[in-house]
C-alpha cells in the first residue's frame, strides 16, 4: 500500500478557514487553533442573530400597526380581532407598509374591522 500525503487537503482546509476569520483581532484572524474556536462562535451567533432579527422586525411591525390603528381610533388588539372576523388574512409586515405608505388604504381595512366586530 502506497502512502498518501495529505498536506495538500490539509492547506486548502487552513486557508479556506483562515479566510472566513480575515480581519478577526490578534491570533483570532491568522492562527488556525484560534481562529477556527472564534468562527465557531461566530457562527452560533450569526444563527441566534437572524432568529432575534425576526423577532424584533415583528415587534417594529406591531409597533407601527398599533400606532396607525391609534389614529384611526382602534387599538391593535381590537383592530386585530376584527380583522379576524372580517376574514382578512395581510399579514404584520404587509400591514405596517400599508400604514406607512398607503394611509387611506390602511384606514379603510381599519373601517373594515370596526364594521366586522360589531
Amino acid at each position: 500500500m502506497t502512502r498518501v500525503k495529505r498536506g495538500i487537503c490539509t492547506k486548502k482546509r487552513h486557508k479556506k478557514l483562515l479566510k472566513q476569520t480575515k480581519g478577526y483581532w490578534g491570533q483570532r484572524g491568522n492562527i488556525f487553533r484560534r481562529a477556527k474556536e472564534t468562527l465557531l462562535r461566530a457562527m452560533a451567533y450569526a444563527f441566534v442573530g437572524r432568529k432575534l432579527k425576526k423577532r424584533t422586525s415583528r415587534a417594529l411591525f406591531i409597533t407601527r400597526i398599533n400606532a396607525a390603528a391609534k389614529s384611526c381610533g382602534l387599538s391593535y388588539s381590537v383592530f386585530t380581532f376584527g380583522l379576524k372576523k372580517a376574514n382578512i388574512e395581510l399579514n404584520r409586515k404587509m400591514l405596517s407598509q400599508l400604514a406607512i405608505f398607503e394611509p387611506q388604504a390602511f384606514s379603510k381595512v381599519v373601517d373594515i374591522a370596526r364594521q366586522a366586530r360589531s
